[in-house]
């Protein structure tokens, strides 16, 4: 090769070699830059969206104003990232909803009470709180007596979720006579008509929003409507969830009993179930036996081929639950 080529091709090497030292040079500076700016994450924890307005039993309730916003701000934010529990109250709600959505709309209680059920006991029957509330819609004892359920040493029907939601209709009803305003309703159940109604008085308010409340109480209905807000849309607020996911409903035949049973197992064994699915789906029988005291108590049966997911389940109670 002639020596004035190879001192060109050498010269153009050479600033080739260059220019690519600089570009690497600027786009390293560059990327720093970008990676200062931005940097790289694991994982990303975005706020969600708070609406200007949110419906409750029909009416749509101003979110702008800034304790109510911040409120309702917490409760979403607070549901959105506790992951495992949320997507486990939509899977529950798809068998537990139809169960309870008849009973207030028969009893005229507005649709969205049925998120007071989750709140409160995250629609577990058998859930039992420390101040001792009992069941799907976390009652007192006293109270649950007062409202019709039978509550003796071998039954509690706080644990009967249709029974539990008719005696928690008989309070909502009674509450809305007293205040007009579904807001107060739902605050009520949380702190008792007595301390809803006396703090209305005292701070010279219309109705819950303004009160100025215990914590527990000053979050009960943004905990309500938060809870809704991601159940009517799931996957804005990142739960993706399929037909497959959700608990299915199972179907059971109901086996009327007016005599005492001493022996529940053996009752179970003979029906051709466990006694684990006798409890499981008569969660208000709380003993080895059961007592009627010249009552008759519907015992649920379930069926046996419905106890398994042989095939994936295909109940959707609510379309906006699923991604398609």
């Amino acid at each position: 090769m002639p020596l004035s080529k190879k001192n060109n091709m050498i010269t153009l090497a050479s600033c080739a070699l260059i220019t690519l030292v600089t570009v690497l040079a600027v786009s390293s500076t560059d990327s720093k830059k970008v990676l200062e700016d931005h940097p790289v994450v694991l994982s990303m924890t975005a706020s969600p969206e708070v609406p200007s307005s949110a419906l409750f039993c029909g009416k749509p309730i101003d979110i702008t104003r800034y304790n109510m916003h911040e409120g309702f701000d917490r409760e979403l934010s607070s549901f959105t990232y506790f992951h495992s529990t949320t997507m486990l109250l939509i899977k529950r709600a798809n068998r537990y909803f139809p169960l309870i959505e008849p009973i207030l709309r028969a009893n005229g209680v507005p649709d969205d009470f049925k998120y007071l059920a989750v709140i409160e006991s995250h629609l577990d029957p058998r859930a039992s709180s420390p101040a001792r509330a009992v069941g799907t819609w976390q009652f007192m004892e006293a109270t649950g007596r007062q409202y019709g359920l039978a509550i003796t040493p071998t039954v509690d029907e706080r644990c009967h979720v249709e029974k539990a939601t008719v005696a928690a209709c008989k309070f909502l009803k009674e509450a809305y006579a007293q205040y007009n305003d579904w807001a107060s309703v739902a605050a009520s159940y949380n702190a008792g008509m007595g301390r809803i109604s006396g703090e209305l008085t005292k701070q010279n308010a219309n109705n819950a929003f303004d009160l100025w409340l215990v914590e527990e109480t000053s979050r009960y209905v943004y905990r309500i409507m938060a809870i809704k807000q991601i159940f009517e849309n799931p996957y804005k607020y990142g739960f993706v969830i399929g037909a497959q996911d959700l608990y299915k409903p199972i179907h059971t035949k109901e086996v009327p009993v007016s005599a005492d049973i001493a022996d529940l197992s053996a009752f179970a064994k003979n029906q051709g179930i466990t006694y684990a699915d006798l409890k499981r789906f008569n969660p208000w029988l709380r003993d080895t036996k059961l007592t009627t005291g010249g009552k008759t108590f519907q015992l649920k049966i379930p069926e046996e081929n419905d106890l398994h997911y042989h095939r994936p389940n295909t109940y959707v109670h609510d379309a906006r639950w699923v991604v398609r």
